[in-house]
């Protein structure tokens, strides 16, 4: 039960934030959007750092192996760099592959297509989920193993941190549904269904754990230069571009702290 509403929890966040279209007219407002788009990339990065990528060391660390060239333990960190440069790769393919729309753009991007707007904006939030619902199935694998230093409240914390991150998410997508002619229930539902990818990716890689255990840590750095990706490609450029960007800092400074505490605390 305790892993069904892991898996369950970033879900929820986007359908907390798609439901923001009841509750606002019209598109919304400029400031609130550059400090949400700023808080998300803060919570993404921290969990990248604190809940991926450091556990993916740390494993690695643990079975001392060293290089007899320098005798030192210089490759207890390849894991983690190989497996971060892989998850920036995939995400960098899918971009390059997939038509779809950036937030807060009309100019379609990836291979032609005469998909409508509508649609390559949730293909967009797709990508965006994608690594996010990997993070989540990874860590919940690790604590699931006996091979890492992941507990089972440090996976929940990366949950309840991506989808504290979900939230402003699912409202920039439905509010620009709404604001486009759609009604507040299409708005919602489409921008909650923007986050159905996030269970199904994560409910994947754990059926698949038993064959990844040895290669985990490099799937925990996977997830993280995926999650990277989507963090240096959309959200940092769409927060500091234009007027107010330094709400987009104050935003990312909130959220960075925000999911630092809840790993080491719940850690």
């Amino acid at each position: 039960m305790t892993l069904f509403i892991g898996l369950l929890i970033p879900l929820l966040g986007t359908m907390l934030g798609a439901a923001f279209v009841f509750l606002m007219k019209d598109e919304m407002p400029l400031r609130l959007q550059k400090t949400l788009l700023g808080f998300a990339s803060g919570v993404m990065v921290a969990a990248s750092v604190w809940s991926l990528l450091i556990p993916a060391i740390e494993m690695a660390s643990a079975e001392n192996v060293q290089c007899s060239m320098f005798n030192v333990q210089c490759l207890k960190v390849l894991p983690a760099a190989v497996g971060f440069l892989l998850g920036m790769g995939f995400l960098l393919m899918i971009d390059e592959l997939t038509p779809h729309l950036h937030i807060g753009t009309d100019k379609p991007e990836g291979m032609r297509s005469h998909l409508s707007k509508t649609a390559m904006l949730a293909l967009a939030v797709t990508i965006h989920n994608l690594p996010e619902g990997m993070a989540v199935g990874v860590v919940f694998a690790g604590a699931e193993s006996n091979i890492s230093n992941i507990s089972l409240t440090s996976a929940i914390a990366v949950a309840l941190g991506i989808a504290i991150q979900n939230v402003p998410e699912g409202a920039i997508i439905s509010m620009p549904m709404r604001a486009a002619g759609n009604s507040k229930w299409k708005s919602f539902l489409i921008g909650s269904l923007s986050g159905a990818v996030e269970p199904v990716g994560a409910l994947a890689v754990l059926l698949m754990a038993s064959a990844l255990l040895p290669v985990l840590p490099y799937m925990l750095a996977f997830a993280a230069g995926a999650m990277f990706y989507v963090v240096v490609e959309e959200l940092i450029p769409e927060a500091s571009g234009g007027q107010h960007s330094n709400l987009s800092t104050i935003g990312f400074s909130i959220g960075f702290v925000l999911m630092m505490v809840l790993d080491v605390v719940m850690g």
